[in-house]
């Protein structure tokens, strides 16, 4: 799995995949972390593509938000979809992210 990954204003940002799930978990989680490190810990997620995740995905994105705050940054979210917002609301995510409609909103908020 290969991320499509840009740099806007020392801001990365990411497009998820059509599916995060257990098969990919490990390597989406370890290519999160170095886009991380390798940056300022800011970090926008872009959820448009992404209609299914299970809890490993979940879990990637966990461990992305806990790389990112020991670094003093953050990771937004945007884009979610009904099925991935359901699952963020079940599981109660949606209160330790910051999810945002669309991508310049999580820019601003970056800022």
């Amino acid at each position: 799995m290969q991320f499509e990954h840009e740099s806007r204003d020392g801001i990365d940002i990411v497009r998820l995949p059509e599916r995060l799930m257990m098969a990919d978990a490990a390597d989406a989680k370890a290519q999160l972390k170095a886009i991380l490190l390798d940056g300022r810990g800011r970090l926008i997620l872009d959820l448009t593509r992404t209609g299914f995740m299970d809890s490993s995905g979940c879990g990637t994105l966990v461990g992305s938000l806990q790389t990112a705050r020991k670094q003093g940054g953050d990771v937004c979210l945007f884009g979610m979809g009904n099925n991935v917002r359901a699952l963020f609301e079940l599981t109660k995510l949606h209160t330790i992210f910051r999810i945002f409609d669309d991508e310049e909103a999580a820019l601003r908020a970056m800022h």
